[in-house]
């Protein structure tokens, strides 16, 4: 009796476990899938070949959902994104975060000023490390929405910042305040120089 009891248990633990990884299988294709609707603009795996859209691969999960859900109820300004966040539930943004948090970030190749780069190298440390950690590049496994500015495309970030600027998309308290000093002691071309700096991290 007592063997059986223990084989009953072997058996409906190696159950639970074909469940469990029919369930994780099921799960990453199912992500798999929901993100591959997003390569058209943002590249294959998240990495955009494109100055129109960002990159999104190595994206902190909680930045993407929170970026996603804001694009859905109309908090964020997007010529695109707006309808196409529309498309999909909670659930769905999140198994989509979970695939693009795993890939890894690929910088956009792309032409920049070298003297301008070293002059925005020094204007981000000053104006923008204190949220852009590590010059801008992706945190990994930090729960934060401040980073993927190191090379990203530069029209992209131009686009954003005029979209912030403009009063399109509401801009965070610190950001405009450090943003109106730049602007006010190196002008635009001060913004150009940081941008420059953000494409040389290739």
């Amino acid at each position: 009796m007592a063997k059986l009891t223990t084989n009953l248990a072997f058996a409906t633990g190696a159950l639970a476990l074909a469940l469990s990884a029919t369930v994780s299988a099921d799960d990453t294709a199912a992500a798999d899938m929901l993100a591959g609707t997003c390569y058209g603009c943002h590249g294959t795996n998240g990495s955009s070949s494109g100055p129109a859209a960002p990159s999104i691969a190595q994206m902190e999960k909680t930045a993407f959902v929170e970026a996603m859900q804001a694009f859905r109820s109309g908090d964020t300004y997007g010529t695109i994104m707006g309808r196409i966040a529309k498309g999909y539930t909670d659930e769905e943004i999140e198994r989509m975060a979970g695939h693009f948090a795993v890939r890894k970030f690929v910088p956009a190749k792309q032409k920049f000023d070298a003297a301008a780069a070293k002059k925005g190298a020094k204007l981000h440390d000053k104006y923008c490390e204190k949220c852009h950690e590590e010059g801008g590049k992706p945190i990994t496994g930090e729960d934060t929405e401040y980073f993927l500015l190191a090379g990203q495309w530069v029209p992209y970030l131009e686009n954003t910042i005029a979209d912030f600027r403009a009063g399109r998309r509401e801009m965070p308290k610190k950001m405009k305040k450090k943003l109106d000093k730049l602007i006010e002691k190196a002008g635009d071309k001060g913004l150009a120089a940081i941008n420059a700096f953000y494409a040389s991290q290739q």
